[in-house]
């Protein structure tokens, strides 16, 4: 099922009494979501991501513009008409019911037409529940079972209707980093094999780009840039884009254009075409540094940590605008890397990798485009 939002927008009245000022929640939000995609909305506490998401269940109603389900304008229905599926942060499972009546709630209060007989409804709630592996645990309470177990029947119960369009809420916010990991996987096989739309929102970047087909990355109810998890994370469109997404985050320089070159301080770091003189800030990814003797950038070293699979150089900068430079290079670099980096006085020099090195304009914030010479 195709998702339109056109134009959508949502204002709250203000909570000071004394300020007639409306906070604006969602703010002309126009995106097509794809049939049978998994999309997440991205963004910190705040950025209106959980909002949209309410505004498409009909849990909110819009302040301004529409919401189509397959071309159905689904603006002005109520929720159980529009055939969602959603899937809160705190599952909101019923605890007196056993799994298997959880499961069961919602094709019970079908009326009409869509009205099913007993056996029916047993069918789709133990298909359900194979979906998502729970079948053994069907005569449970939510109080026998662990966090994960819970988030798999709010799952199931949302799936057992074959919603047009499946929503989820943070709804990995209570599980350990372990389960986290297994959950998500579980909601990706889950997708692929239902096609159904899904609706993914969560302020953990590493989930969003794990699963999700499109990302939106949301600040202050803005969609600041949409599109494939790779795409935006290899070509931020902006500052904020380009901190949120990485883990460890982009390296921060005050840095500037000279002459064709962009210099870290006093260190030449690249070569480039086209770009007028002018102060600007430069972000390198942690993948971005090359431990290398005669490298350009000149950082002070702090430590190395070992992370199994990875190197994290730890060092210092005075051009840095975060409180240490990070660089991350493989395990297979650790028996050359004293040999290749270090120089006098504790010193460690980098080369960078052109394709990882962002220029952002220092007012506007906005990405700088530029062609690499190579020195």
């Amino acid at each position: 099922m195709e998702v339109v939002l056109q134009n959508l927008t949502k204002k709250f009245p203000s909570r000071d009494r004394k300020s007639r000022h409306e906070v604006i929640a969602v703010n002309d939000f126009t995106f097509q979501i794809p049939d049978g995609k998994l999309i997440g909305l991205l963004g910190p506490s705040g950025c209106g991501k959980s909002t949209t998401l309410n505004l498409i269940s009909g849990l909110e109603k819009p302040t301004h513009g529409r919401i189509f389900f397959g071309g159905d304008d689904v603006t002005d229905l109520p929720p159980e008409n529009r055939g969602i599926g959603l899937v809160f942060q705190n599952y909101a499972l019923y605890p007196h019911l056993t799994v298997k009546q959880n499961i069961l709630f919602p094709l019970q209060n079908l009326k009409g037409k869509d009205k099913l007989s007993k056996e029916a409804m047993l069918e789709k709630a133990m298909e359900a529940a194979k979906m998502v592996q729970i079948d053994e645990l069907m005569d449970r309470k939510p109080s026998q079972l662990s966090g994960g177990q819970q988030q798999r029947v709010a799952i199931a119960r949302a799936l057992v209707k074959m919603p047009r369009v499946l929503l989820l809420d943070e709804p990995l916010s209570n599980l350990d980093a372990r389960l986290r990991l297994q959950t998500r996987e579980e909601i990706r096989r889950i997708q692929r094999e239902t096609g159904i739309t899904t609706i993914f929102v969560t302020h953990d970047q590493e989930e969003a780009m794990s699963i999700s087909d499109l990302i939106v990355v949301m600040r202050e109810g803005v969609a600041l840039q949409i599109g494939k998890p790779q795409e935006v994370y290899d070509s931020p469109a902006n500052l904020f884009v380009a901190k949120f997404l990485g883990t460890p985050p982009i390296n921060l320089f005050n840095g500037r254009v000279k002459e064709g070159r962009i210099y870290i301080g006093e260190d030449p770091v690249l070569e480039i075409k086209g770009e007028e003189d002018g102060e600007v800030y430069v972000g390198v990814r942690p993948e971005g540094f090359v431990p290398d003797r005669k490298g350009a950038l000149c950082c002070k070293l702090k430590g190395i940590e070992v992370m199994g699979r990875d190197i994290s150089i730890v060092s210092e900068n005075p051009s840095s605008l975060n409180p240490t430079v990070r660089a991350i290079i493989g395990t297979e670099n650790k028996l050359n890397l004293e040999q290749e980096a270090w120089g006098e006085e504790n010193e460690v020099r980098f080369s960078l990798i052109p394709h990882k090195v962002f220029l952002f304009d220092r007012e506007t914030e906005e990405r700088i485009q530029f062609e690499e010479r190579g020195l």
